[in-house]
């Protein structure tokens, strides 16, 4: 006859890793504020509407099935003191798995070069930046 095996213990279980979000808010816990301290600054600077420190004590603890709203990281951007496209990297990487790649910065026409570029092998890229920095020496050469 055999025993039925154990149950896990739980206090000795590892516990799952937190995502970008929740790590960014754990950082700034970890610095020495507190809940009630994010809680009382946690306020979207386009509506004014504010979040509890107990929205945070769930991102960080237990995190919602959701992610959280424009406003919500708006407000947490405010908080934690980070751009707002921090936090939506952070959010989109935690709740969809995404991870941003774009050119942030650069116009249109940049992106547009860029993205010509993204399939070419590793001897034609070498050929472009070749004929890129040819250009820019010539341009420097001649005074512009």
């Amino acid at each position: 006859m055999t025993a039925a095996a154990p149950a896990p213990d739980s206090s000795t279980a590892t516990p799952s890793p937190a995502g970008p979000l929740s790590q960014l808010i754990q950082a700034a816990l970890d610095e020495g504020k507190s809940l009630r301290d994010l809680g009382k600054v946690a306020i979207d600077p386009d509506t004014g509407e504010h979040i509890s420190w107990q929205y945070f004590q769930k991102l960080v603890k237990n995190p919602p099935a959701s992610a959280p709203n424009p406003v919500q990281m708006r407000a947490i951007a405010a908080a934690l003191g980070k751009p707002y496209r921090r936090i939506q990297e952070a959010t989109a990487k935690q709740w969809l798995q995404y991870e941003a790649t774009e050119l942030a910065g650069y116009d249109a026409e940049v992106r547009i070069i860029v993205g010509h570029l993204a399939g070419k092998s590793k001897a034609e890229l070498l050929q472009w930046r070749m004929m890129i920095e040819a250009a820019e020496r010539a341009r420097r050469e001649a005074g512009e």
